[in-house]
């Protein structure tokens, strides 16, 4: 996984007049979960910007006051109109805990569905797995060359040593759907 150094400083004042003044001044509420206590704190929203806008999954070198940790972005809250980032929760990792953090799915190769005249979808973006930090990779490839016309590529079918896949094993991940023109070329 890459890494993104963060620097927040430590908030006194909670509760929503205080987050409201927060972003007022252009920074995020934050919290920090994880293996002691939970630390609250604030960032600057130009410093977040590349952590939030990414499909990377990333691990956070956090440095609030004098203390470094590693964390995860755990959850994030958005305005529902204007959309600017309102509060971020981190969670705090290390190499003997598992975590659970969404990775983004690559596709590979050329199906032999498309070329019999159908089309390939990408059912799933994001797939949830649990397992120790240094042992996520950035991105889930799948290799979708033998992937035939009306045919699909389960959660159940991706295996990642050291990773516990937390989706659902039948859902769909990729498929290759037959279209009208596959389908008039089969009753041809």
């Amino acid at each position: 996984m890459k890494s993104f150094d963060l620097t927040g400083t430590l908030r006194s004042e909670f509760g929503k007049k205080a987050a409201k003044n927060f972003r007022k001044q252009e920074l995020v509420p934050c919290n920090l979960y994880g293996l002691g206590e939970n630390i609250t704190f604030t960032v600057t929203v130009a410093d977040v910007r590349k952590l939030i806008y990414t499909p990377d999954t990333l691990v956070v070198n956090l440095t609030i006051g004098d203390v470094t940790k590693k964390a995860v972005v755990k959850e994030m809250q958005f305005h529902p109109i204007t959309e600017n980032i309102l509060h971020i929760d981190f969670l705090e990792v290390n190499e003997e805990k598992p975590v659970v953090v969404a990775i983004p799915v690559q596709l590979t190769g050329l199906a032999e569905g498309v070329k019999s005249g159908g089309k390939l979808s990408l059912e799933m973006r994001k797939l949830k797995v649990k397992g120790i930090y240094t042992q996520i990779p950035e991105r889930i490839v799948v290799d979708v060359t033998t992937l035939g016309l009306g045919k699909k590529i389960a959660v159940g079918d991706i295996n990642i040593e050291g990773l516990t896949m937390m989706n659902v094993k039948d859902a769909c991940v990729a498929q290759v759907k037959a279209t009208r023109a596959s389908a008039a070329a089969a009753k041809a």
